[in-house]
C-alpha cells in the first residue's frame, strides 16, 4: 500500500470526526472520515464535493447563525495566519431526515479545531477540521446549572419564607404580650376591689359575691398566663429554678389549687399518698402547674359527681404520678394529639368545659425539661382517662423544706410607710390605694411620671409602686430617674405591670426595681413586701 493510500486509510479510520476542507472563502468538503459521518448521520456522497455551509447549513430558526459564523471566522483566520485555531464549544444544529421523510434540525454541541495542511513547497493545500460532539456534556452542564439555579431560588424563597415566619412570630409574641397587658389592666382593679370588699365586709352575701369575682378573675388571669406560656413553649423559653423537693408537697399544692373547682362540680378527689418520701430535682412552681393542669383537665372532662384519683409511687429509678378519672374518655386520635398546642376534646355547645387547648402542651414541655415523660391513655369514649407523669427519682437525696411564709401584720396607723403609687389608670390606682391604706400606710397617688418626681421630692417615699406603661416617661425611665435622687436611692421600687415575661422582669431589675409584680397584683405578696420594708424601717430606728 502506497503512503498516500495509507494516509487515506488512517484518515478514514481516525476515531475523531474529521473533515478536509478547501482553503477558500467558500470552503468545499474534500474528504470526510467515518467518525464524522456517524456523528452527523450522513452518507459520504451527501457531503464530499459540496460547499461546507450548503451541506451543513444553519438552522432556519437560528437567526444569529452563531455556529456557522464562528466556523466561518475560524477558517478565515487559519487561511490568513497559517496557524491552527480552536473554537470554544459551539451550538451547531444538524439537519436530520426523520423516519417519515420530513427534515428537522437536531440541536448539537461541538468542540472543534481547524489546522492548516501545507505541501512540501509550503503552500496551503487544505484545512483539517476536527470536531468532537459534546452535546451530552452540555446538556448535563445545563441541567446542573438549572438545578443549581433552582436550588438557589428555592433557598432564596425558603429564606424569605423563614424571614416572613420569623416576622409573623415576632408580631404574634408582641401581640400576645400586649394582649396580656391590656387584659390584666382591667382585671387588676376588679381583683383589688373584690379583695378589699371581702376583707372589709361582714355581710355574707357581699363576701360570697367577692369570692365569686375573685375566682373568675383568677380564672381569666390563668387563661392569660396560658397564652403567654404557649409562646414560651414554642420558643423553648421556659426557665426552671430547680431544687431538691418531695413530690408529695407538689401533689398537695396542686390539689389545693384544684379542690374548689372539683368541689363545685361535685367530684370526689382522692389522693393516694406514697409509701415514703419521693425526692426529685425540679422547679416547685412549674411542677405544681403540671399536676394542677392535668387534674383540672380531669375535673373539666368528668361529668358532675365523678371520681378523680391522684396516685404517686416509686417505680425503679422513677417516680410516677397517675391522675385517673371516670370522665368522658378519649379517642385514639385525640390521645395521639393531646399534647399539641390548641388540641381539645369535643365540647358541648355551651363550652362549659372552657380552656384554650394550651395547657397539656405546656405540661409536656415542662416535664421534658425535668427529663421526664407524660402520656395519656383511655379505654375509649365514656370510659375515663389516665394521665401518667414520670420523673427521675433522686437517690439518697433529702428534700429541702420551704419555710412557711412569715405572717403579714398590717402596720399600725400613724407608723406606716409613705407609699407613692404612680398609675395612669385611675381605677387601678384607686383600688391599689385602698388596699395599701387598709394595711395602715400613707398613700400618695400620681397619674404621670413628671408629677410623681415632684411628689417624691416632697414626701421622700419609702415605697414606690410604679406602672410600667406610663405616658411620656415609662416606668423603667421613671425608676432610673428616681434612683439618681437622694430620696429615690433609698426607696423600695416595685414594678406594677401587665407585662409578665422573663425579659420584662429582667428589664425591671436592670432599671433599678426591687420587685416586679404582674397585674392583677397578688395582694398577699404586696402586703408582704410592705411589711418587710416596714420591719426594716423599724429595725433602723432601734
Amino acid at each position: 500500500m502506497s503512503d498516500f493510500h495509507l494516509h487515506q486509510q488512517l484518515f478514514a479510520d481516525t476515531p475523531v470526526g474529521s473533515l478536509l476542507l478547501s482553503p477558500s472563502a467558500t470552503p468545499t468538503i474534500l474528504d470526510v472520515n467515518n467518525a464524522f459521518l456517524r456523528n452527523v448521520g450522513y452518507r459520504r456522497e451527501q457531503l464530499v464535493g459540496r460547499p461546507l455551509f450548503d451541506a451543513l447549513p444553519a438552522a432556519p430558526e437560528d437567526v444569529s447563525d452563531s455556529g456557522v459564523n464562528a466556523l466561518h471566522r475560524s477558517l478565515a483566520l487559519v487561511i490568513a495566519t497559517g496557524r491552527p485555531h480552536s473554537l470554544p464549544t459551539q451550538r451547531y444544529p444538524i439537519r436530520t431526515t426523520m423516519a417519515d421523510g420530513s427534515e428537522t434540525f437536531v440541536e448539537r454541541f461541538w468542540d472543534a479545531t481547524n489546522t492548516p495542511i501545507f505541501d512540501a513547497a509550503g503552500r496551503l493545500r487544505c484545512i483539517l477540521h476536527v470536531s468532537i460532539e459534546v452535546t451530552a456534556r452540555m446538556r448535563a452542564e445545563e441541567a446542573l446549572r438549572l438545578s443549581r439555579q433552582e436550588a438557589i431560588e428555592s433557598a432564596r424563597r425558603a429564606e424569605e419564607g423563614h424571614q416572613r415566619l420569623n416576622a409573623m412570630d415576632r408580631r404574634k409574641d408582641e401581640f400576645l404580650a400586649m394582649l396580656a397587658h391590656e387584659l390584666r389592666n382591667p382585671l387588676a382593679p376588679i381583683q383589688s376591689a373584690a379583695e378589699f370588699v371581702s376583707r372589709q365586709t361582714q355581710e355574707a352575701s357581699l363576701a360570697r359575691a367577692s369570692t365569686i369575682i375573685l375566682r373568675q378573675v383568677r380564672h381569666l388571669t390563668g387563661m392569660v398566663d396560658e397564652l403567654l406560656d404557649a409562646t414560651r413553649v414554642s420558643h423553648g423559653r421556659i426557665a426552671l429554678e430547680k431544687v431538691v423537693l418531695d413530690l408529695a408537697a407538689v401533689i398537695g399544692a396542686a390539689a389545693e389549687q384544684v379542690l374548689p373547682m372539683a368541689e363545685a362540680r361535685g367530684h370526689t378527689l382522692t389522693i393516694v399518698p406514697p409509701a415514703g418520701p419521693l425526692p426529685v430535682c425540679g422547679d416547685f412552681k412549674r411542677l405544681v402547674q403540671v399536676v394542677a393542669n392535668v387534674v383540672q383537665n380531669a375535673v373539666k372532662y368528668t361529668p358532675d359527681g365523678g371520681r378523680i384519683e391522684i396516685m404517686t409511687q416509686a417505680r425503679g429509678a422513677d417516680i410516677v404520678v397517675r391522675v385517673r378519672d371516670d370522665g368522658i374518655g378519649m379517642t385514639a386520635d385525640l390521645i395521639e394529639h393531646a399534647f399539641e398546642l390548641f388540641t381539645q376534646g369535643e365540647r358541648r355547645a355551651d363550652r362549659s368545659q372552657g380552656g384554650l387547648g394550651i395547657g397539656l402542651a405546656v405540661v409536656r414541655r415542662i416535664v421534658e425539661l425535668h427529663s421526664g415523660t407524660v402520656r395519656a391513655t383511655s379505654p375509649g369514649l365514656g370510659k375515663g382517662s389516665c394521665f401518667e407523669i414520670t420523673l427521675p427519682r433522686l437517690a439518697g437525696a433529702a428534700p429541702s423544706r420551704t419555710a412557711a411564709p412569715l405572717p403579714v401584720t398590717p402596720a399600725a396607723h400613724g407608723a406606716g410607710l409613705r407609699v407613692l403609687i404612680v398609675e395612669d389608670n385611675p381605677d387601678v390606682a384607686e383600688t391599689l390605694a385602698m388596699i395599701v391604706r387598709a394595711a395602715g400606710h400613707d398613700v400618695f397617688v400620681e397619674h404621670a411620671a413628671r408629677a410623681a418626681l415632684d411628689t417624691a421630692r416632697g414626701i421622700e417615699p419609702d415605697v414606690c409602686l410604679l406602672d410600667i406603661g406610663l405616658p411620656e416617661i415609662n416606668g423603667y425611665e421613671l425608676a432610673a430617674l428616681l434612683r439618681t435622687t437622694p430620696h429615690g436611692k433609698a426607696a423600695t421600687l416595685v414594678a406594677i405591670t401587665g407585662y409578665g415575661r422573663a425579659e420584662d422582669r429582667a428589664a425591671a431589675l436592670h432599671a433599678g426595681f426591687d420587685h416586679h409584680l404582674v397585674k392583677p397584683v397578688d395582694i398577699a405578696t404586696l402586703e408582704e413586701i410592705l411589711a418587710t420594708v416596714a420591719r426594716s424601717a423599724d429595725g433602723g430606728f432601734q
